[in-house]
């Protein structure tokens, strides 16, 4: 039975409610078309002139506080309407806080014949600080709207419960040491989240510490601003850096702070002069001679090393007029470098004062009565007395490497050299000799004559012979103030001289002749293993006006050199003769053929015998080896059959083919040589003894031509080289080695089948004796 009456409550409760919901949703919809037609008399009323109207809600002060503690719900306030004296009426309550967002039933009206109005739970005033809630009235049966809606704004009232907040628990600062007091070092801001305006929100700040705590000394903070600021000058070498703990406080009740740490780092200043060490420096120099970081001024400056305050600047200010002396800081000691950059001579003064200032790269500040003073104070001077010393010179040794061969055994105890030692100057000085570098122990030295004795048997074998060569250091010194040493190496060889002369890789270049001159690379080899003795040194053997007007040396790279054409030449061979020496001494005479030549393809030079023979003997002695050496039986036949077909005439000289502007390599430019132009034995007519007839006939051509050539010769230098107009182009034919004539006896009629290897030829010679008897 309780089940069944707890079940039978449970649901007329739910019917209640349900029915009660219902209710409400009429009533709403029919407050809602109400306000309407309020709303809607409301703007009438406004076309009407004003007039007085009768107030008829009554409203008692609705107090809420935030964070306020129960028990809920709690009475806030009531609100009460004239209508309810003549009806039965209801009072609703809607909007924020009641039925919409933010704070959806915190208010209620719980007695709604009387207006009471009730909060449900506590409330953050920093969240929602006040809320509008609409007010109405409507008849209790027919939920008819009875007076027009009452809009209210309920304010939350604030309590301080928010203390000042900072940005960042820690804050790290750094300030130069010359900060002025009356410039902020920082600021601090706090912010109250409580309402604004209020005392629970007005803050104040205040140092509670500072560590160090310095006598005299004190960091001080605005307490409505919070702008820190000095109290004097800061001391970087009594304190380097602080720790200041800040305090906001705001003015409500309870009162709220909260405190922020502020870390203050000290950067050094230049509080501190740099102080010469000693006050006056003495130099001694030569004259004559540039002397880099001859001499070292030291500096103190108590100031942070490797700071601006630290680094010293230093200036020369007197006697260096000629600008002969510079002075520079060296960056890891602080020192300065005194350097003579330009000889002083001797004669023109042997003494000379420097005065030398230092200074810090940054300005100087002092404290005065707690200000900082930005000052610049009079420099430190000191000064260098410097003298100068009459040039000396070491001795030296002629020649500087002496190179020797070893010529046959030699005893111990034998006199190897003497490599002696004199003054540039002539100036008379004691030397003594001494052995530098021996390490075999093979001589000795007689320290007063620099004699070399033979103190051991040479031995090619021994570990420190390195290809065939040991070297022997010796020193020269001399009695002077400091003494001055000279220095002079033998080269000792043990094997053949000759073979360790340099030698041309390619003696013999062709070269193209172009419009375009490059330099042609003349490359040289070593006797030894792996090019030991480079590098070499190359130099034009001038022996005539033609190598030094035509050619010329360029740029040397070790194993080879450049040659340089300085004029455009003819065509034809060159010889160039070098001098080549390598790094141990050795030099030898070298002669590089050089051909310039027609390149037809731009790349290979076009072969040409007889060119090439013209230019080295000469155009006589061409036609002497081309008709009497080589072809000597062929040509006499020629001759022959061109005697009895033409007229007989005077003979006419040869055509002296291949004749250039060229001479014999050096010979260039000069007046030409000349030879004769033909030249044979008669012992070489053997091979045709059945053409005797012949032979005679020839011998008189050759008889004739060689007086007429000789009659040449002595007029050969007064008559210029001509040029023949009926040459014609040069064409490629084999070599005459290559004609094969056959050593027995030939048939009458064998020039009628020389083929067309004699066409050249046959055309020429017709051409050239009109006539021949």
């Amino acid at each position: 039975m309780e089940r069944l009456a707890a079940l039978l409550l449970l649901v007329v409760t739910a019917a209640n409610n349900f029915s009660h919901e219902v209710e409400n949703f009429r009533l709403r919809q029919a407050i809602q078309k109400k306000s309407i037609q309020w709303l809607d008399s409301y703007r009438l009323a406004d076309l009407h002139p004003l007039r007085r109207t009768k107030r008829t809600w009554v409203i008692t002060t609705i107090v809420v506080q935030e964070e306020e503690k129960g028990p809920f719900p709690k009475y806030a306030g009531q609100l009460f309407n004239n209508k309810s004296f003549n009806e039965s009426v209801r009072y609703l309550i809607s909007g924020p806080g009641v039925d919409e967002y933010p704070e959806i039933g915190l208010f209620s009206i719980e007695d709604d014949a009387n207006g009471h109005v009730y909060v449900h739970r506590a409330i953050d005033r920093e969240k929602t600080p006040s809320f509008q809630i609409r007010f109405d009235i409507v008849h209790r049966k027919t939920a008819e709207l009875l007076d027009r809606p009452l809009f209210f704004k309920i304010k939350i009232k604030d309590v301080n419960d928010n203390a000042p907040e900072f940005s960042k628990e820690e804050f790290n600062i750094t300030i130069r040491e010359n900060h002025r007091k009356d410039e902020p070092v920082f600021q601090v801001t706090a912010l109250d989240k409580d309402e604004e305006g209020t005392d629970n929100s007005r803050v104040s700040y205040s140092l509670t510490m500072q560590m160090p705590i310095l006598d005299g000394f004190t960091f001080n903070i605005d307490p409505t601003t919070g702008l820190i600021l000095l109290s004097g000058c800061l001391h970087y070498e009594t304190a380097s850096s602080f720790k200041l703990l800040v305090e906001a406080s705001d003015h409500g009740a309870p009162q709220q702070s909260s405190t922020s740490t502020v870390n203050v780092a000290i950067e050094d200043a230049n509080n501190h002069l740099p102080v010469f060490i000693n006050d006056h420096y003495q130099l001694q120099i030569s004259a004559g001679q540039e002397h880099p970081a001859a001499l070292r001024l030291q500096v103190e400056d108590k100031d942070s090393p490797n700071t601006p305050a630290w680094r010293a600047k230093y200036k020369i200010t007197k006697g260096n007029e000629k600008e002969q002396f510079a002075i520079e800081t060296d960056p890891e000691t602080n020192d300065g470098i005194l350097s003579i950059i330009k000889p002083v001579s001797y004669e023109e003064n042997s003494q000379k004062r420097l005065v030398i200032s230092v200074e810090n790269e940054e300005p100087f500040f002092s404290c005065k009565n707690g200000e900082v003073m930005i000052s610049s104070p009079e420099s430190m001077n000191i000064t260098v007395n410097i003298k100068v010393l009459q040039p000396q010179h070491a001795p030296q040794f002629h020649p500087p490497i002496l190179i020797v061969h070893k010529e046959d055994p030699m005893k111990p105890g034998t006199v190897f050299r003497k490599y002696l030692a004199t003054y540039p100057d002539d100036v008379p000085r004691k030397i003594k000799y001494e052995l530098a570098h021996d390490p075999a122990g093979w001589v000795s030295v007689d320290e007063n004559s620099g004699v070399l004795t033979v103190a051991k048997e040479f031995d090619q074998n021994s570990p420190y012979v390195n290809n065939s060569l040991y070297t022997i250091i010796i020193h020269a010194i001399d009695d002077g103030i400091p003494p001055q040493t000279g220095t002079g190496t033998i080269l000792l060889y043990l094997s053949d001289i000759n073979d360790h002369m340099p030698a041309l890789v390619t003696p013999s270049l062709d070269v193209c002749d172009q419009k375009e001159r490059t330099p042609l690379i003349i490359k040289a080899k070593s006797a030894l293993v792996q090019n030991v003795n480079e590098p070499f040194t190359f130099e034009l053997a001038e022996d005539s006006e033609d190598v030094k007007h035509n050619w010329k040396l360029g740029r040397n790279f070790g194993d080879s050199v450049e040659l340089l054409m300085l004029r455009s030449l003819p065509q034809g061979s060159y010889l160039v003769p070098f001098i080549i020496r390598d790094g141990q001494g050795f030099s030898t005479r070298q002669n590089q053929h050089v051909r310039l030549c027609v390149c037809p393809d731009g790349h290979t030079c076009e072969d040409s015998p007889l060119s090439q023979a013209s230019v080295r003997l000469g155009g006589s002695a061409i036609a002497v080896m081309l008709t009497a050496l080589l072809i000597l039986p062929v040509s006499s036949i020629l001759l022959y059959r061109f005697h009895k077909s033409r007229s007989k005439g005077k003979a006419t000289l040869l055509p002296q083919e291949g004749e250039q502007t060229l001479i014999t390599y050096n010979e260039e430019s000069r007046e030409p040589v000349c030879h004769d132009g033909l030249y044979t034995r008669y012992n070489e007519t053997s091979q045709i003894r059945h053409l005797h007839h012949i032979l005679q006939t020839v011998d008189k051509i050759l008889d004739q031509k060689l007086y007429d050539q000789s009659n040449l010769e002595d007029d050969g230098h007064s008559y210029e080289p001509c040029r023949y107009a009926e040459e014609g182009e040069l064409e490629r034919s084999s070599s005459f080695h290559s004609l094969s004539i056959a050593s027995e006896e030939l048939p009458w009629n064998f020039l009628q089948t020389l083929g067309p290897k004699f066409s050249a030829l046959d055309e020429i010679c017709q051409k050239r004796f009109p006539s021949f008897n």
